[in-house]
């Protein structure tokens, strides 16, 4: 029992569904983000940017992945930019609740522009999208309680989770084959 669902588990990344459910809820975020933004009116801050731009991140990777999930380079792109996306994403929305719950807000402000490369200034290319024009500080939006950055903190914890678990199941899997394949 415990070995077949090793084995159904580390086999996942080989196939097309995972990486499409991936790609799907990332994206399935990224658009009610925007939807938050321009349906409601919530204006994104750095952090949110900072946040969206990791979505994007493990967005891109998962629909790069879901082409051909058997194609070792499009599947090490999946699982890096899911790994660097939610590590990213978990520190921003980690920073963004410390923020918004700093005892003293004078110490606790962000820039109003997203520091971006100077080579990939992505909110002068895409100001829609990757403009910053809300304050850290602002808890305008909540759910049961929580704030959209507390939400984001255990969206991409769970994210970071999962691609920590699979990706360990995989090349365990793969290093184990390989052992067979030797003998």
């Amino acid at each position: 029992m415990h070995r077949s669902l090793f084995q159904s588990l580390s086999s996942w990344p080989l196939q097309t569904l995972p990486w499409l459910a991936l790609a799907l809820s990332s994206t399935a975020l990224i658009l009610t983000a925007l939807y938050f933004q321009y349906a409601m009116g919530l204006e994104p801050c750095v952090q949110c940017i900072y946040q969206r731009t990791a979505m994007l991140a493990i967005a891109l990777a998962a629909w790069l992945a879901v082409i051909n999930p058997n194609h070792s380079l499009l599947r090490g792109i999946g699982f890096t930019g899911w790994l660097v996306g939610a590590a990213a994403g978990l520190s921003s929305a980690h920073h963004h609740v410390w923020l918004q719950t700093a005892s003293n807000p004078l110490f606790a402000s962000c820039s109003p522009y997203p520091d971006f490369p100077s080579w990939l200034p992505l909110h002068e290319w895409l100001p829609s999208f990757f403009a910053a024009g809300g304050l850290c500080s602002d808890n305008s939006w909540s759910f049961m309680g929580m704030f959209m950055s507390e939400w984001m903190r255990i969206i991409f914890a769970v994210y970071l989770l999962f691609a920590l678990i699979f990706l360990t199941l995989h090349v365990k899997q793969q290093v184990t084959g390989r052992r067979i394949k030797a003998k």
